[in-house]
């Protein structure tokens, strides 16, 4: 089991069963999780805003959790409006904001990590993953 598969069981514990997406490359690995949990179904958005504001309608309508799985800091940018309108309603939204990988954060001082400068009023929790000296990758993801 991976850190994905354990992301997915653990909103399916909390009462989520939809996630609604808009994933990049840096998701792939939750993407590819959604195969391998039963009580959560993903359902593929072509924009944030489009993905944020269905999260927020289904909460609203079905009085259930909605699950949101952006991609890195502009996807949550182009979402925030609708998450705004959300916690206005108190619609619970769990939102999943993808991130670079640890190592091209250190090649490139230009990548801000999940946009944590836009979180603050949205925030409960904001983890952001440690950054090791070097890539430690055990398996290589294949399509």
């Amino acid at each position: 089991m991976n850190g994905a598969e354990i992301l997915l069981k653990t909103a399916v514990k909390a009462g989520i069963e939809v996630c609604f997406t808009n994933p990049g490359t840096t998701e792939m690995p939750l993407v590819c999780a959604f195969d391998s949990v039963a009580g959560i179904r993903p359902i593929l958005g072509l924009f944030e805003g489009c993905c944020t504001g269905a999260a927020d309608g289904y909460g609203r309508m079905t009085d259930k959790p909605a699950m949101t799985l952006l991609h890195l800091g502009p996807g949550l940018g182009n979402g925030i409006a609708n998450l705004h309108n959300a916690r206005r309603a108190r619609t619970p939204v769990f939102n999943v904001v993808g991130e670079h990988a640890t190592w091209t954060l250190l090649r490139s001082r230009k990548r801000s990590p999940a946009g944590s400068e836009a979180l603050p009023p949205l925030k409960l929790y904001q983890g952001i993953p440690s950054m090791p000296s070097r890539p430690r990758c055990r398996e290589r993801w294949q399509p």
